[in-house]
């Protein structure tokens, strides 16, 4: 990209990855920012316990209760959702950060936090992933051996659930090879990067567009 047009970029958008808990959801995003330098991974607040191998402020920002729920109060939150027994929000700070620069910005989100971003900024791609089957989901989250057996009996409850709001979403990508599946949201990124809203704005001086 030229520097005129890196200087012309409209305000950056909103790409927002759903999926229930096992489905490979953050595994998928992380590759995803690394493949592209102008999308940003949004950080999330959260108030569950650090698991081992997490650093704060890269995985989440891990916050106590109290904390999260005077940034409730304060209107800190682009949205905020409980899930799972833990609260986890996005800050409006974050977000506008990135967009102000130019920078698509990836947010990791439950349904109910998506819902609620669509809701406030009426705009966004949102994409859902899908494990192949629930017998999968089951043998992922086990495998994981981060939680007991009540809390996977309560993820796979869940899951039937989240799994249903898919319809609300612009794209369903099925993790059953992690490649393919990958491959599949860099050409979600790529494809929306083309639109035409997204492109033509920041290429009016080039082309003496009045538009």
């Amino acid at each position: 990209m030229s520097s005129s047009q890196t200087k012309s970029r409209p305000k950056g958008g909103l790409f927002i990855v759903s999926a229930p808990s096992g489905a490979g959801k953050t595994s998928l995003c992380n590759r995803l920012v690394d493949f592209f330098p102008h999308l940003r991974h949004s950080v999330s607040f959260t108030t569950r316990a650090q698991r081992a191998g997490e650093e704060d402020g890269v995985d989440y920002f891990f916050i106590t209760p109290e904390s999260f729920k005077e940034m409730v109060e304060q209107g800190a939150f682009a949205e905020w959702a409980e899930v799972h027994g833990n609260r986890y929000g996005t800050a409006i700070e974050t977000l506008e950060h990135w967009r102000e620069q130019g920078c698509d910005v990836l947010l990791d989100i439950d349904i109910q936090g998506a819902a609620q971003l669509r809701k406030a900024y009426g705009e966004g791609v949102f994409i859902f992933i899908l494990p192949p089957d629930l017998k999968e989901l089951r043998k992922r989250l086990e495998n994981r051996q981060t939680d007991d057996a009540e809390v996977i009996e309560r993820r796979m409850k869940n899951a039937r659930d989240e799994i249903r709001e898919s319809v609300n979403y612009d794209y369903v990508v099925v993790n059953d090879d992690f490649d393919i599946a990958l491959d599949a949201l860099k050409s979600i990124v790529i494809a929306e990067g083309c639109r035409t809203a997204r492109v033509l704005p920041g290429l009016t001086e080039v082309f003496d567009l009045d538009i």
